[in-house]
């Protein structure tokens, strides 16, 4: 008999749950005791509601812990106060705290109660139904702001070991419209309050020898405490001993030199990425394209907790003359529609060079890697797709994007475009649908 499996659904949700857990994480896992919903892993909390008291009531019992995620299960829709349950919640979040709730989708509605008439599906109390756009409303006035929406589970059945197979086809396919069981929304805690981090700088530089000395002398002398990390390809000029000499002569300052050993600026970045000791780290390509004294505002936006993943965008001001050439422009407007369908948010640009991230961040972005079969030939929409996937809130930041005063571009914009279709064909996979489960 065809049946919904209970575990099946169980697993394939706690799955989906992990992409947003990092290992510093302290998070707390709500759920009714009509469920079975636990998350067995090091640093989380699981905390039972009943089923017929008041949640927001239960959420007041806990301890003075704050928690850095909070997650939700099908208690949302069975709140009689959906005002002061997330005001609780907001309450036990650390600074930058995230909550997720997972609700069942609305549009399942009325299958769900055929399925428990035709006793495939086990009965369940009387729910609300409440769409994200009325949750992410209410939300704001307690002081959380709507990351991201999307449902997963279209087929939640076994099948004789095909359900994984049609699940994920179905997800594929019906994308756009939302049709999974299980409906997941990210929420953000705003806050003002400031804190200072330190920070690290990463530089790769492949015949840039020119380019080094302007552009160490315009990087801001930040009051943390900061590092400068100049990773040197092989090149044709004398780049690596330029670097080695600022190294020496600018000795008051964190500098530390590496030689890349890898091919292209996404190994170069990675291999840079080893060795970093800043809580932020940014991305600073050195043809002084991206004026280097905004890093400083770059910086800021996470310092007072207004995003989590910071992207320059070179399309909102008009560029300098010979900056761009009318191909990559048109390339930039074709790749930018594709990745707002991927990631479900749009951006103006994701292949300009600077970027300012959490430390945090590097394990989601090599979880990121191993889900792919094909690998991003720039290492840039690795960033940006890592921090989607894993919840993060991406804000963009406009820069004024200069003409290269020396030396010449190091893209094969032909060549990398074509790998870039097919990652994005891998990526919108992995994106749109359950992780298959055995």
């Amino acid at each position: 008999m065809l049946k919904l499996k209970s575990n099946t659904f169980r697993i394939r949700h706690n799955e989906e749950l992990k992409r947003f857990i990092t290992d510093n994480s302290n998070v707390l896992n709500i759920y009714s005791n009509n469920s079975d919903l636990s998350i067995n892993n090091s640093g989380i909390e699981n905390f039972i509601i009943k089923i017929n008291s008041d949640a927001s009531d239960n959420i007041d019992q806990l301890n003075n812990n704050f928690y850095s995620l909070i997650i939700i299960t099908d208690i949302f829709e069975l709140t009689d106060d959906v005002y002061r349950l997330l005001n609780r919640l907001k309450q036990k979040l650390t600074k930058d705290g995230k909550v997720i709730i997972t609700s069942i989708n609305p549009k399942w509605n009325l299958l769900l109660l055929i399925f428990e008439f035709l006793k495939l599906k086990n009965k369940t109390v009387p729910r609300s139904y409440i769409h994200s756009k009325k949750a992410s409303n209410i939300a704001e006035g307690v002081g959380l702001e709507l990351i991201n929406s999307f449902s997963r589970q279209v087929f939640p059945f076994e099948l004789f070991g095909l359900g994984n197979l049609i699940n994920k086809f179905l997800e594929i396919i019906c994308f756009k419209f939302n049709f999974g069981i299980n409906t997941y929304f990210i929420f953000k805690a705003k806050n003002a309050d400031y804190k200072m981090l330190s920070k690290s700088i990463i530089i790769p530089a492949k015949n840039e020898e020119k380019n080094l000395d302007p552009l160490l002398s315009r990087i801001p002398n930040f009051e943390s405490e900061y590092e400068i990390i100049i990773i040197c390809a092989e090149s044709e000029d004398n780049t690596v001993n330029k670097a080695y000499e600022i190294q020496n002569r600018l000795s008051e300052l964190d500098i530390k030199v590496m030689i890349q050993e890898s091919k292209g600026k996404g190994g170069a970045v990675f291999e840079a990425l080893k060795i970093t000791n800043g809580e932020l780290i940014a991305i600073l390509d050195s043809d002084i394209s991206v004026d280097p004294e905004t890093l400083r505002d770059f910086f800021e936006i996470l310092e007072y907790g207004n995003g989590d993943f910071v992207n320059g965008t070179r399309f909102i001001y008009k560029k300098q003359y010979g900056a761009m050439r009318n191909l990559n422009s048109l390339g930039n407007i074709f790749f930018q529609a594709i990745i707002s369908l991927v990631i479900n948010s749009k951006l103006s640009d994701s292949l300009c060079g600077t970027k300012v991230f959490k430390k945090s961040q590097i394990k989601k972005i090599l979880e990121w890697q191993n889900l792919l079969k094909i690998k991003d030939p720039f290492g840039d929409f690795d960033f940006i797709f890592s921090a989607a996937f894993s919840g993060n809130k991406i804000v963009e930041y406009p820069i004024h994007y200069r003409a290269r005063v020396y030396g010449s571009t190091q893209i094969s914009r032909f060549k990398d475009g074509f790998r870039l279709l097919f990652y994005f064909i891998n990526s919108f996979i992995v994106f749109n649908s359950s992780k298959n489960i055995k």
